[in-house]
């Protein structure tokens, strides 16, 4: 049943209590930071609201009714439980504050949100975070249903039921040992070949597979999956020992292309640039660290 017209609203009430303290309009207004006149239309307003005088006014000072009495205790209660509403609303941010549950694909959490948590942890030291790792598929159903506060993906497009930001790009690459022959190869591999060749992939789901195999599909082929594997550190390590070519994140072989344990091979005619998003659920915006994490993400 909705309220009456003739309720007051909280602040009245609160001036009203005020006034019975103090004996006084204007010891009331400044304790609750407001003009005198400000705080003696708002009792006229409430006596107009509720038709019935609440103060005795007097060149010593202003003292409830009889009536006012009445509505002071009434008041009491009323505030006493919007205060209690308060606290325990203050009590249920500060426990949401205190953690942070994220859920990311391993491109992200392995090369990328280490330096967003250390932003975090500096600007938040009591929030405790619990970082899960997952392919992209994994990662929206996890959001989804509610076990993660926030989540990363890697892949062309938003899954359903999330929304999404992009905080980064980044770049597909096919690598091989030192010693495979297309180490030593000057002309780029093509889409066609790439697709022939068996390959050391991610498994289906993954933000990575799906990139691969949209940019094969484009040249009406799909990966030959010589293994298929769900660690970034299985992948290098299966290149590394000549296994195949593998692709894998640019992110991801840095430091094997730079000291020459792996080798980029040049590819004509594939784009595989992929965007990396944060994902929450539709309706429902980050809110407190995982708010300040998604504008960590943004910085850099």
């Amino acid at each position: 049943m909705p309220l009456s017209s003739r309720v007051p609203e909280l602040g009245a009430l609160e001036l009203l209590l005020a006034v019975a303290r103090h004996g006084s309009v204007g010891r009331a207004a400044a304790e609750l930071g407001i003009s005198q006149p400000a705080a003696s239309a708002r009792i006229k307003g409430m006596e107009q609201q509720l038709g019935v005088p609440l103060l005795d006014r007097s060149p010593r000072g202003s003292r409830p009714t009889p009536t006012g009495l009445l509505v002071v205790e009434w008041a009491r209660q009323v505030v006493e439980a919007a205060q209690a509403l308060d606290a325990g609303i203050d009590a249920l941010r500060e426990r949401r504050d205190a953690r942070l549950r994220v859920v990311a694909s391993l491109t992200v959490a392995e090369y990328l949100m280490p330096g967003w948590l250390l932003a975090l942890a500096a600007a938040r030291p009591g929030t405790a975070v619990t970082l899960r790792t997952a392919n992209s598929q994994t990662v929206a159903e996890l959001v989804l249903a509610g076990e993660a506060d926030l989540g990363f993906v890697e892949g062309p497009a938003t899954p359903a039921g999330l929304t999404g930001t992009v905080v980064a790009t980044d770049r597909l690459v096919v690598v091989v040992a030192p010693s495979h022959r297309w180490a030593r190869r000057r002309t780029p591999v093509t889409g066609p070949e790439l697709a022939a060749t068996p390959l050391v992939v991610r498994e289906p789901g993954s933000g990575t597979r799906e990139i691969l195999d949209r940019a094969l599909a484009a040249h009406g082929a799909s990966a030959t999956p010589l293994l298929e594997l769900a660690s970034t550190t299985a992948l290098k390590a299966a290149a590394m020992a000549g296994a195949g070519p593998v692709c894998l994140s640019e992110l991801a072989v840095a430091d094997e292309l730079a000291t020459r344990r792996l080798v980029e091979v040049p590819l004509a005619g594939l784009d595989l640039h992929r965007p990396l998003r944060a994902v929450w659920p539709t309706g429902r915006r980050p809110a407190g660290p995982a708010r300040d994490l998604l504008t960590f993400t943004r910085k850099t």
